[in-house]
């Protein structure tokens, strides 16, 4: 046996060992679960491992409480007190900072759930079918594929990826090993984008040319305010939260929910863009833009962000037909008359609500040399939704025991988050970039291709 033969077989060995005494010391079983590829029983209980149980983890974790046919068997964090869920031994610094943003932590769990902080000995669970992932951006990819290889079921947090490169790879992760994956972009759940998509690609409001959507929060002028480096609060693994990014010191502003505002983690484009960049592109049946373009930087904000405070992006689709999105977090007040998007069509405009709340229909008037009448009748949607996140969570529920696709599977979670990360390179680089959805490849700048991934820190890779 070579010398990295060893150093494997020890590492499985002790992770094993650890898995099992943990499953030992809270009462539960490593009994297989069914083949992977099987259809279950309607009244079966998934069981499922929880893989980052912060801000959103913890809203992800409610959801599933919902879910009669769900047990949950495991969670994993590397902050401590989130790990535990012990709100009291939250520090007081990133507390106060982040407020409402750190979860209260009262959900009723049973006496059985195991805890871990790596998220590899969770995999190691023969008896848990599926996992989901809510960390830091930055994580998504190597967690989702190790899931893949380890036989569960993924659902797995927006923006999909942080790099195109681990997108493609995290589609071919879970085709190559047939497991079921919803990505959390939830409109794909909703009965009203449902509607919303049935009547534009029947043409009641005519040809689409202009679709947009914005992010806007007044953050001006502390933002994310300016923090020292510092050591880690007590029961945070800071190594293990940066994983694959190079090694840095610590910063208050930077966890556990203000890694949005840094680059080499996140961005609000990936944030809240994708959310509605993937609702636009699906309502207009586009799979990805011909070519990008994008502009902004920090105009106002004083702080240790490093992306825009103000930020404009437009897509040109094949279809003929461009999608804006604006971040402007330097300024207030609504951007569109109302909804959170806008479909902008030659017969009508389309406002779709915010999270389920309906979509109406407003009649165009003609222009300079055509008839001034209105073109159609004003219209409003006849669906409306509940909580999003739970519809979502249920679809992938559903499609873990029938094997189906889900409503956002890995492939078109991959294809909205590209948006999303092709709108941060044409920033980063300063230019129009023509894509090529084939071949997932920048044609006209060779160094914007250079940032489609980049070198994971030692040890980590994508399997």
């Amino acid at each position: 046996m070579s010398k990295n033969e060893q150093k494997t077989t020890r590492r499985r060995f002790l992770q094993d060992s650890t898995a099992s005494a943990a499953a030992v010391t809270l009462g539960l079983s490593a009994i297989a679960g069914p083949a992977i590829g099987t259809a279950r029983g309607a009244n079966e209980k998934i069981r499922v491992g929880f893989i980052g149980v912060g801000n959103r983890g913890t809203q992800l974790l409610d959801g599933f409480l919902q879910q009669n046919d769900v047990e949950v068997a495991a969670l994993c964090d590397v902050y401590e007190p989130y790990l535990m869920r012990d709100h009291s031994k939250v520090d007081k610094k990133l507390l106060n900072d982040l407020g409402g943003r750190v979860p209260k932590m009262t959900e009723k769990l049973g006496d059985n759930v195991a805890r871990y902080k790596d998220f590899r000995q969770l995999l190691d669970r023969k008896d848990i079918d599926a996992v989901v992932i809510a960390t830091p951006d930055h994580w998504h990819a190597i967690m989702a594929i190790s899931a893949c290889q380890a036989g569960k079921d993924v659902y797995v947090e927006k923006p999909l990826s942080i790099t195109v490169f681990e997108g493609r790879k995290m589609v071919e992760a879970a085709k190559r090993y047939n497991r079921v994956v919803q990505v959390g972009l939830h409109r794909r759940s909703s009965k009203q984008y449902m509607q919303a998509v049935g009547d534009v690609q029947a043409g009641k409001i005519g040809k689409v040319t202009v679709g947009r959507a914005y992010r806007i929060s007044n953050m001006h002028p502390n933002g994310i305010g300016k923090c020292p480096d510092t050591a880690p609060p007590a029961g945070l693994d800071w190594d293990m939260w940066l994983g694959p990014r190079a090694e840095r010191p610590y910063k208050d502003n930077l966890v556990l929910y203000k890694f949005r505002w840094w680059e080499t983690y996140s961005s609000q484009v990936g944030n809240w863009g994708v959310h509605y960049l993937d609702a636009m592109r699906w309502i207009l049946g586009q799979e990805a833009p011909v070519s990008i373009s994008a502009h902004g930087g920090r105009f106002a904000i004083d702080d240790d962000r490093t992306i825009p405070d103000t930020m404009e992006v437009i897509f040109e689709l094949p279809a003929g037909a461009l999608l804006v999105f604006g971040q402007y977090e330097a300024s207030g007040g609504e951007a569109l008359i109302e909804g959170e998007i806008e479909l902008r069509g030659t017969l009508g405009n389309l406002y779709c609500g915010a999270e389920g709340k309906g979509f109406n229909i407003v009649p165009s008037q003609g222009g300079q040399f055509q008839d001034p009448k209105p073109r159609i009748e004003p219209a409003q949607s006849t669906q409306t939704d509940g909580d999003l996140t739970v519809q979502h969570i249920r679809n992938f529920v559903d499609c873990v025991k029938s094997r189906q696709k889900t409503n956002c599977d890995m492939e078109t979670g991959h294809r909205s988050t590209t948006f999303a990360l092709l709108a941060n390179i044409a920033l980063a680089t300063k230019s129009r970039i023509d894509w090529d959805p084939k071949n997932e490849q920048i044609t006209n700048n060779k160094k914007a291709n250079q940032l489609l991934h980049y070198k994971y820190r030692k040890p980590w890779t994508l399997g």
